[in-house]
């Protein structure tokens, strides 16, 4: 029996000293660690060697922003886990940051061995969301959508919605809990695997999700807010009013 290789990560930030203290923890932890300063040696890198999980600055020297190197990771290696890393703390940047496609969000300062924690939780989850559900899990079916946890497949009046291995998880764990309010924290465990973190990241997930299975994602009627909590799934025939994120 082979063991297991360990996960692979790369760290982008232009600053070394940085750079070199997270890739140490890394290292320590586990992992095996890259590192690269800019955008173009960030694409580079993740072309030689794919990583399991990048850990990207948004702010990076030359044209070349952690925006839009997250863009051209997404585009060529799809679902690939990254974590921002920015001296900036504005709910703006966090917000643009996870609609890009980051899976969470570390705003400096902040601790090494906090980072490290982060790193496993969103690669446990990103394993254990990329294989498939048991063979003979039946679909789950409601609001004119039908979700089979087998296949990873989502449709809406028969035809397939694309959607991230986020979108999906979350999708799915509303799907089991019809009617009932889910609140942001709730979501956060169950979905992202998180005892912490910025539940931003739980609302700019609904509002993506509600733009690929809403009719009207301004005026949603499936995935609805409930005030001060969170979310609830209200399919026709369920109660519920529509509501917002």
């Amino acid at each position: 029996m082979h063991d297991t290789p360990p996960a692979h990560v790369l760290v982008v930030d232009d600053n070394p000293t940085v750079a070199e203290i997270v890739a140490g923890y890394l290292t320590r932890a586990g992992f095996t660690a890259a590192r690269a300063a800019d955008g173009p040696a960030a694409l580079a890198a993740a072309a030689a060697v794919r990583p399991d999980l990048v850990v990207l600055d948004l702010m990076l020297p030359g044209g070349m922003d952690g925006f839009a190197v997250c863009h051209a990771l997404r585009r060529d290696h799809g679902a690939l886990p990254v974590i921002m890393l920015t001296a900036r703390g504005e709910e703006e940047d966090r917000i643009l940051g996870l609609e890009v496609g980051a899976d969470d969000y570390v705003t400096k300062p902040f601790s090494p061995r906090e980072l490290v924690l982060r790193v496993r939780s969103v690669l446990r989850r990103a394993h254990a969301a990329g294989a498939p559900g048991p063979a003979g899990t039946p679909p789950l079916r409601a609001g004119g959508l039908a979700l089979d946890p087998a296949a990873r497949r989502v449709t809406k009046g028969g035809a397939e919605i694309s959607l991230t291995v986020r979108e999906f998880d979350l999708l799915a764990f509303l799907l089991r809990h019809p009617g009932r309010a889910c609140a942001r924290e709730e979501l956060m465990r169950e979905v992202w695997g998180w005892e912490f973190g910025d539940l931003s990241t739980v609302t700019v997930h609904v509002r993506r999700l509600r733009g690929k299975v809403e009719d009207d994602p301004a005026r949603p009627r499936l995935i609805q807010t409930v005030w001060g909590v969170g979310y609830r799934f209200t399919a026709p025939g369920l109660d519920g009013e529509p509501g917002r994120a």
